[in-house]
């Protein structure tokens, strides 16, 4: 089992920054790929942007250029920086734990290829 736990959701206004973090405890593996989610109400829940063990990344179009995702293996931790933010970007942004036990692991934008699920962080970008 994978516990994942976010922090750094917040209310911010068009063009502001934040920071959010997740951090994976219990049965990690350091090959693991992560990645970040979001969810605005209404609509479907949405790739933004995954890195596997060795840094190598993958941005969903909205968020090139403007996010950027890194991790700590040490830590366990994967953070997404956001920049230039959006209202649109205002949504419930999920952690999203892949178990691979080999080094040629890619990063997926598929929900389903993912195993386990942070609670999520709320995001709220005012205009």
């Amino acid at each position: 089992q994978v516990q994942l736990v976010e922090s750094g959701g917040g209310l911010v206004q068009a063009g502001g920054s934040l920071r959010l973090s997740c951090a994976a405890s219990g049965r990690t593996f350091r090959t693991s790929v992560m990645g970040w989610f979001r969810q605005a109400p209404g609509k479907e829940r949405e790739f933004v942007a995954g890195i596997n063990w060795s840094g190598s990344t993958s941005n969903a179009d909205s968020a090139k250029g403007r996010f950027t995702i890194s991790r700590d293996n040490a830590k366990n931790t994967v953070y997404l920086q956001m920049n230039s933010l959006k209202p649109e970007d205002t949504a419930v942004y999920y952690c999203a734990y892949r178990v691979c036990s080999g080094l040629g692991c890619r990063v997926s934008s598929v929900m389903r290829d993912y195993d386990y699920w942070g609670r999520g962080t709320q995001v709220t970008v005012s205009s």
